[in-house]
């Protein structure tokens, strides 16, 4: 039995890696990538990695791309060739769109186009679920086995990569207790771990909900900047307290308090998207511009938690017929959509007339 690292632990350490600006090996049989994320380049880093092999490529997003005005020959990625010289702060101007607006001539780019990008692909999609830009500096390797074991360098498979990437990651409650809440005194706050190591997340039990009926439940994303802070550029706050307020009302409910900050993209990416919003982008184009998707949220994490706690129907409240959607499609039946109509403001009202016109919310 070897006391080494599993497959799911080794892509929690790459995750690790990948935050503190580590390299990391993708590799697919002998050969490999060795990538760093492009917001982490440093130059030192990325003096060795050219001295490596042929050249450098700057992989993106297609969204990402699109912004830039880069081609896209790999339908959702477009990987670029890195131009003789150019600095980290090259690579971070790609990567990031902060100062677009003062330099909207970043390029011209040169795409590569043939070959296999599913590596790159693979490299950029656990990129993201280390909550950075979706994007990463890299060059090919001949032997990727070989090199992480010089260089004592995390590496991990294609294969790998792409089973985690496919499937939830399963969840192990750790602990119940007790908790009064100003809601309803009969509080009980569970904590679920993903196996995977990333973020825990809750659920926040009202009373004693009959687990052979639908339970008014509630899923929702955490946001630190409206839950905690008070936000007014947004309704979350209002959204999490007034669904307590309503499971308290009516003596019991489910509210799932999920680590997903952000629309599933994390509060650094957040905030970036927040400046990109000061400068005249809604919410949906601040996301495009920095790599992402409208929502990177995984909703299935939710359906597994209700399971889990031994419910199979919910009455949601939502304003969002996608969380309806996913739910059913992972096993839990919503028998009604309950409206949870609270915080709209002057602060928010583009940001909700965004949600309603782009992501389909019934506001």
């Amino acid at each position: 039995m070897s006391l080494g690292p599993s497959p799911v632990e080794r892509l929690a350490r790459a995750r690790a890696d990948l935050r503190m600006g580590v390299p990391v090996v993708l590799s697919d049989g002998v050969t490999g990538l060795l990538f760093v994320p492009a917001e982490a380049v440093s130059a030192a880093r990325m003096a060795q990695m050219a001295a490596l092999g042929p050249g450098l490529v700057l992989a993106i997003t297609a969204r990402r791309a699109a912004t830039l005005k880069a081609r896209v020959y790999d339908t959702d990625i477009a990987r670029l060739m890195v131009p003789d010289g150019a600095s980290p702060a090259w690579v971070h101007s790609v990567a990031d769109p902060a100062d677009d607006l003062m330099v909207p001539m970043k390029g011209p780019f040169r795409s590569a186009r043939g070959g296999d990008a599913r590596l790159h692909r693979a490299a950029i999609s656990l990129t993201k679920t280390a909550r950075l830009l979706p994007a990463i500096l890299s060059t090919d390797l001949p032997d990727a086995a070989g090199f992480a074991a010089e260089n004592d360098v995390t590496r991990i498979s294609l294969g790998e990569v792409d089973e985690a990437l496919s499937e939830a990651s399963p969840l192990a409650p750790v602990v119940s207790a007790r908790l009064p809440l100003e809601v309803s005194e009969a509080g009980r706050l569970h904590v679920f771990r993903p196996e995977d190591g990333s973020e825990e997340h809750y659920a926040v039990e009202i009373g004693q909900p009959p687990r052979d009926r639908p339970v008014l439940t509630r899923l929702h994303s955490a946001c630190f900047t409206g839950d905690l802070l008070g936000s007014l550029k947004c309704d979350c706050g209002p959204q999490l307290r007034g669904a307590l307020a309503q499971m308290g009302e009516e003596g019991a409910g489910v509210l799932l308090y999920l680590n997903q900050e952000g629309r599933g993209i994390g509060l650094a990416n957040k905030m970036r998207a927040y400046s990109l919003q000061d400068q005249g982008f809604d919410t949906v184009e601040a996301n495009h511009r920095l790599g992402f998707e409208d929502d990177e949220r995984d909703f299935r994490i939710g359906a597994a938690i209700l399971k889990r706690m031994g419910f199979t129907a919910a009455r949601l409240l939502t304003n969002n017929p996608a969380k309806v959607r996913m739910l059913e499609a992972n096993g839990i039946r919503v028998t009604e959509r309950v409206p949870l109509k609270v915080g709209h403001s002057r602060h928010n009202a583009h940001y909700l007339a965004t949600k309603a016109r782009k992501s389909g919310h019934i506001l």
